[in-house]
């Protein structure tokens, strides 16, 4: 036996080198052992670990397997592998690497060996390779290939029902492409409603279903609904005779392009007939209309409304504040919106639109009124009176009681109203002195306080110059 140690760092050497490489030291040996693989095991003509050299850090019990037979080291799956390797190496087989579990404190440590014979009544030696890291690796990507294949079959699925979806609802579906109105995909009920054979609308464009004078308006629709989601449904006329329709549509994105998913409404019946109807003609009333929801943010609203605030069009107008543009900050609607709230109807309301801190607004009238519902909406119809007050003829009569004054709030704004409070104080003080003073108009002036002259003044100015049995001296 040899005195020499192994200038390897932390591997095990072998023992007895003169006996098993008569020919290599026992570094070369041992070198020669750890390139072929991470352990190697001696094995003596019975199968029993004679001697071996490992990574210390990755097999710590190695030094124990020493003495033992090499099947009592592995698990009982991998036992026939270990008899037929070393059969195959007692019989000059060539051999190739077989996975094996050895046992160790840690658990199961899977190495791949090979076999192979040192010569006649020397034994064998078995190389190994640790495989825990190819394990490790193998099992992430088992574990991301069995995740593939759970997201595959849940899209495979999730397609199914929105193929099914798509193709047996009752409402005609078709989804185009935004840069070019190409129908990618229609269902069944689109074939049905324009008439045509299953398969044929795909690749045609949208505009061509419908009338020439319809494809402008619905060429603008289809361009607001890429940047808004709240636009509402328009009335459009397909161009092979079919009834007029209900279109509405919504944008999105896929793979890197934009698309419009349509849907489009029948209206044959009747009832779907008169909404259009319904439609049409708020459109085109002069009055005003608009439509809030319940915190006054406007949905909707017709031309009228559009002119009578300035806009551009009323998609400038949707999701902003009706207090914007009616009645004088902080004052009418909120009156408004409380009597809606107590009655759920608001008629013939005096206010102004366009009031700001440097103008009074233009005059309107408005009734509103609000359904019912956990989320109601509130309509509102708005003439101008501004010409209508123009043409009135001016009224030289004050107002006559308190009643009469307060009648006056809506209709004046605070400095008026003042003002007529003023003169109607004059007048009742005037009757009151007269009637003092037995219609004596001279001595009415002096407790007054106001001259002759200022006293006839007013008493023109009141309409009380004529009364019966005044008296000047």
């Amino acid at each position: 036996m040899s005195g020499r140690k192994n200038s390897i760092e932390g591997k095990i050497p072998f023992g007895s080198p003169e006996r098993h490489f008569d020919a290599i030291g026992i570094d070369a040996a041992a070198k020669l052992a750890m390139v072929a693989g991470d352990i190697a095991l001696i094995i003596d003509d019975f199968g029993k670990i004679i001697d071996l050299t490992a990574n210390l850090q990755e097999f710590p019990e190695a030094s124990q397997w020493i003495g033992r037979d090499w099947l009592d080291t592995v698990t009982i799956e991998s036992k026939p592998k270990i008899m037929e390797m070393l059969g195959n190496a007692r019989k000059g087989v060539t051999q190739h690497w077989r996975q094996v579990n050895q046992v160790t404190a840690d658990g199961e440590v899977p190495v791949r060996f090979v076999v192979v014979s040192i010569g006649p009544g020397a034994g064998s030696i078995a190389f190994g390779r640790d495989m825990r890291d190819a394990a490790a690796l193998q099992q992430r990507v088992l574990q991301a290939q069995q995740s593939l294949e759970r997201d595959y079959l849940r899209l495979r699925q999730l397609e199914a029902r929105y193929r099914m979806l798509f193709e047996q609802t009752d409402e005609p579906v078709l989804i185009i492409d935004a840069d070019t109105f190409r129908i990618r995909e229609a269902n069944h009920a689109a074939h049905v409603l324009f008439r045509v054979r299953v398969g044929t609308l795909q690749g045609g464009k949208l505009t061509g279903l419908f009338s020439k004078p319809t494809r402008e308006s619905l060429i603008a629709y289809l361009g607001s609904a890429l940047v808004s989601n709240s636009l509402q449904p328009v009335i459009a006329e397909p161009g092979d005779g079919c009834s007029p329709v209900m279109l509405s549509a919504s944008g999105f994105r896929e793979r890197g392009g934009q698309y419009l998913l349509i849907r489009i409404s029948s209206m044959t019946g009747g009832s779907e007939q008169s909404a259009g109807a319904t439609l049409r003609v708020i459109e085109a009333m002069p009055d005003a209309f608009v439509l809030t929801d319940e915190r006054m943010q406007i949905q909707t609203a017709n031309a009228a409304f559009v002119e009578l605030v300035s806009a551009a069009s009323v998609d400038q107008l949707r999701d902003r504040q009706l207090g914007e543009f009616l009645g004088r900050p902080g004052i009418d609607l909120d009156l408004i919106d409380g009597q809606l709230t107590k009655h759920d109807i608001a008629r013939n309301v005096t206010t102004v639109v366009g009031a700001t801190d440097g103008f009074d607004g233009e005059p309107v009238e408005l009734s509103a009124v609000r359904t019912s519902g956990e989320h109601p909406f509130y309509g509102f119809v708005i003439r101008p009176i501004g010409r209508r007050l123009r043409d009135l003829p001016v009224s030289t009569d004050a107002p006559r009681s308190v009643e009469q004054l307060t009648e006056l709030v809506g209709r004046m704004s605070l400095r008026d109203i003042v003002r007529e409070s003023t003169d109607l104080i004059e007048r009742l003080c005037i009757e009151a002195a007269l009637e003092y003073t037995s219609n004596n108009r001279a001595s009415a002036a002096e407790i007054l306080g106001l001259s002759r002259q200022s006293l006839y003044s007013k008493l023109h100015r009141y309409g009380l110059g004529n009364m019966a049995d005044s008296v000047d001296t």
